[in-house]
């Protein structure tokens, strides 16, 4: 299969980025280093490249009706220029993908997971009704994140829609510097921030437009290697380490998305009916490590009573200055402040399950 080089390629090359292929794509990993742009988002403001996003438009009568089938959370709810985070799924419960959907006047557009698409469309397509019409543009358009503190002052500069009327989830049709762009107040880092959707052959214009307005800021370049780092420190799920086929929005903490009192039916109801009634056997939950191993996917969970769960995710925090990891463990063993241990090479590490998110924005 052929690997897709997004707009902005050339840019990451010459600003000296590490890339690689991620699901179908060369990405940048890494600009100047994971924590030096992982701190530059929480304490000003950085640029991400997330074009290897996959979107799907829904238009036609029928559109509302099936995704409020095929999705977890309540579609119908949705107001125009609104945006929602949710979730397809199995009909035993476990998750297809997560993804954001967006509500316009005239259709919907729904966001999801690069290592996902291809399944996430045939998914879909299996199930299409009449009166949807159906379209993959993943390939259409670029898609910029702007996050931090400074992210509005950044954008401020190069639009005339007023950001500050923009609440969080919700979006508005507008310009940046001179360029149609859907802008919308999400993203994934636990920052305040905007995502800009661009047509491709714009994408150049509009990052070098942004770095400009940046630079006050010292606005920087910012990898997926830091991407994940920040979700991590406020707890946002990553497809295939947290969540996946083998597990249900209720353990995953996604309960808040998954509307089982909405009238409709839809994919998985039943089946997470009964997990929530019989109550869930695991729950994922945030842990601080003693020392400076760091806890990596995969790994076994221990308590005093023999094996508990599983590592999902691991990571050295940039901010907290220790090594910190997501888990699934058995809900009578995952109250705040117990102590675990992970397994290493036939080691034990001493660890404790902490509050999370583990970082909250000051602002």
């Amino acid at each position: 299969m052929e690997i897709i080089k997004t707009a902005l390629y050339d840019v990451h090359k010459n600003l000296g980025a590490k890339v690689v292929e991620f699901a179908g794509y060369y990405m940048p990993i890494q600009y100047k280093g994971i924590k030096e742009e992982h701190v530059r988002v929480r304490s000003t403001v950085g640029i991400f490249d997330v074009s290897h996003m996959g979107e799907f438009e829904f238009r036609g009568p029928g559109a509302e009706e099936f995704l409020q089938y095929m999705t977890i959370n309540n579609v119908r709810k949705l107001n125009d220029y609104q945006a929602h985070y949710s979730a397809l799924c199995y009909e035993d419960g476990g998750i297809v993908d997560d993804l954001l959907i967006y509500r316009f006047p005239d259709k919907f557009l729904m966001v999801v997971n690069a290592s996902n698409l291809e399944k996430d469309f045939q998914w879909i397509k299996e199930h299409l009704t009449d009166g949807v019409d159906f379209k993959n543009r993943s390939n259409e358009f670029s898609l910029l994140a702007v996050q931090g503190r400074n992210a509005m002052d950044t954008l401020r500069k190069l639009t005339r829609t007023d950001l500050s009327q923009i609440k969080t989830y919700w979006l508005a049709d507008g310009e940046v510097a001179g360029v149609a762009a859907m802008i919308a107040r999400t993203g994934y880092t636990g920052e305040d921030g905007f995502e800009v959707m661009i047509p491709n052959e714009y994408a150049v214009k509009v990052w070098n437009a942004i770095m400009d307005a940046g630079q006050e800021y010292n606005i920087e370049p910012i990898g997926l290697a830091a991407r994940d780092t920040l979700r991590m420190e406020v707890k946002y799920c990553l497809y295939g380490n947290d969540i996946d086929k083998t597990t249900n929005p209720l353990e995953a903490g996604l309960g808040w998305i998954t509307k089982l009192k909405k009238k409709e039916d839809f994919i998985a109801k039943d089946a997470l009916l009964k997990i929530k009634q019989a109550g869930i056997n695991r729950k994922l939950v945030g842990f601080e490590v003693e020392g400076k191993a760091i806890p990596r996917h995969g790994y076994p969970i221990f308590t005093e009573d023999g094996e508990a769960g599983v590592v999902t995710s691991g990571m050295y925090s940039p901010l907290l200055n220790k090594p910190i990891g997501l888990g699934y463990v058995k809900v009578d063993e995952s109250d705040v402040g117990n102590k675990i241990e992970l397994e290493v090479r036939g080691k034990r590490l001493p660890a404790r399950i902490v509050k999370t998110p583990f970082y909250e924005r000051d602002y």
